[in-house]
C-alpha cells in the first residue's frame, strides 16, 4: 500500500521516460496510450527510493497527421533526504508536407528540476524533420532543425537571472524495430543559442525495448546530456542516467 500512494504521489507531481523512438504518421492509427513505471527500493546500509512515472496519449488520423501529449516525472530520496525531483510535459504536433519525405512540426515543452535550481523551463518552436535513413528492414531515421524560444525561471533569481533564449533545434532519430514488437533507439540533439553558439546544449540518449508479453514491454534506457552553460552552484554540467522500467501500451 505505501509503494502504491507513493507511486500516486509521483504522477501528481510529475527527464521524459516513454520511448524515444520516433513517431511516423499511419503508424498506429487512432487514440492511443502509454504507461511507463520504474521502481528502485533499497534498505540495510543504504536506505533509498526512486520512483519514475510517465503516460503518453497519442492520436494519428492515418493521413496527415499525428499529435501526443505526455507528462513525466521522478522523484527519490536516500536515507530520507530528497535527492531527486523532476517534471517534464510536452506536446507535440506533426504534419504532412510531402508525402514521402518531409513533415512539419509545432511543440511546447514545460518542466521543471529542483536540483538543477530550475523552478520552470518552458519553451515552445517549430520545425521540419526529413526522413533521411530508411536503411534497414523496420526501421526509421529523421534528421529534424528548426528553432525555438525558452525562458528560464530559476529558484534562485539572486544568484541565476531569469533567461530568454532563442536556441537553433537540430537532431537526429533512428530506431530498428526487430522481432515484431522490440525496438532499439538512439536520438541525439544539438540545440545551441544563437546568439552565443558556446552556449549549448546536447543529449544523447539509447534504448531498448523488448516485448515480454502482449501488450506489456521492458525498457532499458541510458542518457548523456552536457550543458555547457549551468546555472551557479551547480557542481558538474553533465548528467548521466541509466534506468529500467516498464511499458504497458493500449
Amino acid at each position: 500500500m505505501k509503494i502504491l500512494l507513493l507511486f500516486l504521489l509521483t504522477l501528481q507531481q510529475l527527464p521524459a521516460l516513454i520511448s524515444i523512438a520516433p513517431v511516423e504518421i499511419s503508424e498506429s492509427p487512432g487514440l492511443s496510450a502509454n504507461i511507463e513505471a520504474g521502481l528502485e527500493t533499497k534498505r540495510g546500509i543504504t536506505h533509498k527510493d526512486n520512483y519514475k512515472a510517465s503516460v503518453r496519449i497519442t492520436y494519428d488520423n492515418n493521413v496527415s497527421y499525428v499529435a501526443w501529449a505526455e507528462l513525466s516525472g521522478e522523484y527519490g530520496e536516500a536515507n530520507d533526504v530528497e535527492n531527486t525531483n523532476k517534471i517534464y510535459s510536452h506536446l507535440r504536433y506533426i504534419h504532412i508536407l510531402t508525402p514521402d519525405m518531409i513533415r512539419w512540426e509545432l511543440y511546447y515543452q514545460n518542466q521543471e528540476d529542483k536540483f538543477k535550481s530550475i523552478k520552470a523551463r518552458r519553451l515552445s518552436g517549430a520545425g521540419l524533420r526529413f526522413n533521411m535513413f530508411d536503411i534497414l528492414i523496420g526501421s526509421q531515421g529523421y534528421l529534424g532543425i528548426g528553432g525555438f524560444y525558452e525562458h528560464i525561471k530559476y529558484i534562485d533569481t539572486q544568484l541565476n537571472p531569469n533567461e530568454d533564449n532563442i536556441r537553433l533545434n537540430t537532431y537526429l532519430a533512428y530506431s530498428i524495430k526487430f522481432n515484431n514488437k522490440s525496438t532499439l533507439a538512439y536520438t541525439l540533439y544539438y540545440q545551441p543559442n544563437i546568439e552565443k553558439f558556446s552556449d549549448h546544449v546536447i543529449s544523447n540518449m539509447l534504448e531498448l525495448k523488448l516485448n515480454i508479453y502482449q501488450k506489456l514491454f521492458l525498457k532499458f534506457a541510458i542518457s548523456y546530456d552536457i550543458d555547457s552553460a549551468i546555472p551557479k552552484a551547480i557542481e558538474s554540467d553533465y548528467d548521466f542516467t541509466q534506468n529500467t522500467s516498464f511499458v504497458y501500451s493500449f
